[in-house]
């Protein structure tokens, strides 16, 4: 009996240039990236203001298109795709997860977690019920009804967690998402990004903040477009997770 086959990486970069500008004002701002990214992998990528790592966020996230080379979101070569096609993969593929949280002000959290069921046509019912799942995931059941305005800046950021996992994507994508938090909430969302990754989810971290890259198994430093290193760490994992919880985070 044949071997199963190994599962495709969520993402493949090849080659992957982005440049903005024509002739001598050209920006060269991803200048011929190779990244792969496994199914499980938690990578957080690190580098100052204008080292590329935010347009490389961009782009895996299908966000933006590169200028040359190729990108595969879990197989699908993304490029060249019409932007209705793009938002559905996004919707379907993509967790997001966004330093300002990008929650809608006057909406509950509950509705807030709802919106990606809502655009991938997923029935009232359906929505609540997973959407509730969601937020019982991030501890904030006793929050669904609260506005935005009604939570505290790490609860906000816990919403958006749920919002970003209750579609099941094949990627979490975080941009900054300690960025405009305390230090308690900032240890309250790692805690919860260690979770999602001992239950097996694939994150993608932007950060340039060290503690944070550190709770990461892999750090990819960025600098003038370009991949600095790529290395595997110890991450300091916040407080373990029971099978249970761990089965729970991953569905």
């Amino acid at each position: 009996m044949s071997a199963a086959a190994a599962p495709r990486p969520v993402i493949e970069l090849t080659g992957v240039t982005k440049t903005y500008g024509t002739g001598d004002t050209v920006v060269h701002a991803v200048a011929g990236v190779d990244l792969v990214v496994e199914r499980g992998d938690y990578v957080a990528v690190m580098g100052a203001s204008g080292s590329g790592k935010s347009t490389l966020m961009n782009i895996i996230g299908c966000l933006d298109a590169p200028t040359r080379g190729r990108y595969r979101l879990d197989g699908v070569d993304v490029r060249r795709r019409a932007e209705a096609t793009l938002s559905r993969i996004r919707n379907r593929k993509i967790g997001f997860i966004f330093q300002n949280f990008n929650l809608i002000p006057r909406t509950s959290a509950l509705r807030n977690v709802e919106l990606p069921l809502a655009y991938a046509g997923i029935g009232a019912a359906d929505r609540r019920e997973r959407a509730l799942e969601a937020l019982a995931r991030v501890g904030l059941t006793d929050r669904a009804g609260h506005l935005p305005s009604q939570l505290s800046g790490g609860q906000q950021q816990r919403v958006a967690v749920a919002r970003a996992i209750v579609t099941n994507p094949v990627l979490l994508l975080a941009d900054e998402p300690t960025g405009a938090l305390d230090s308690h909430s900032t240890e309250d969302v790692l805690a919860l990004f260690d979770q999602l990754s001992l239950a097996g989810r694939t994150l993608v971290v932007i950060t340039h903040e060290a503690d944070v890259a550190r709770r990461a198994k892999r750090i990819v430093r960025m600098r003038d477009g370009l991949i600095l290193s790529d290395e595997r760490v110890a991450p300091l994992a916040g407080e373990p997770v029971g099978p249970r919880a761990q089965a729970e985070l991953a569905s």
